[in-house]
């Protein structure tokens, strides 16, 4: 094994200050999930594994490492609500990830509005320029190689409505770096800020211009 190259089996440890695992997979996009338990209970909380996953029908996911109150809220009622974490939003958005009890309310502990969505039940941020309201599709439990389960399930969910400000619209066009959005790194903290100087096009070949 080359000197230059740090080889490690993650089974095995990394031998590191700090897990690469995160901040090589990244930056990431912020699952920002609203939920409500079958009582009405609401709950917010980011996360750091999200992503989208397919065109038709719009489906979006993300992991829920632990058994947490987002987890356990949307399997009662099979609806969650993604809300785009834009840096004007960072804070509040750090809040809601405060450790609390299943009782707390973070968006009244963020200082968020909840305001009503249009085809669920579950309330989006107001304050969010960008919601997705979806109803789960499927909740896997992951699993290791060789069988066994992990402490961790992957919630998937279609995208039933969508709310855009339309101030991110640009002829008709969303403007991704216009809505600030913040994104995960690595580490305890690095985060990163989407902005119009990262963006670069590039067309796929045979694409028409």
């Amino acid at each position: 094994m080359p000197d230059d190259i740090h080889f490690y089996e993650p089974a095995n440890g990394h031998g590191l200050p700090h897990d690469p695992f995160n901040a090589i997979v990244g930056p990431r996009p912020i699952g920002w999930i609203s939920s409500q338990d079958a009582e009405g209970k609401l709950n917010l909380a980011p996360y750091s594994f999200f992503n989208a996953f397919n065109y038709i029908p719009p489906i979006i996911g993300f992991s829920s490492v632990g058994r947490k109150d987002s987890l356990n809220n949307i399997e009662q009622t099979g609806e969650f609500v993604w809300n785009l974490a834009t840096r004007p939003l960072a804070e509040q958005m750090n809040q809601s990830c405060a450790a609390v009890a299943p009782e707390v309310n973070e968006f009244e502990l963020a200082g968020l509005t909840p305001v009503a969505s249009k085809v669920i039940a579950v309330p989006r941020v107001a304050e969010s320029p960008v919601s997705f309201e979806c109803k789960v599709t499927q909740i896997i439990q992951l699993q290791r190689a060789d069988g066994e389960t992990v402490p961790s399930w992957l919630v998937l969910g279609e995208v039933v409505a969508v709310h855009i400000a339309k101030w991110l619209l640009k002829d008709g066009i969303y403007d991704t770096a216009a809505a600030e959005p913040i994104l995960r790194g690595g580490g305890p903290a690095d985060y990163f800020q989407l902005g119009p100087e990262a963006l670069f096009k590039m067309w796929r070949p045979g694409a028409v211009k």
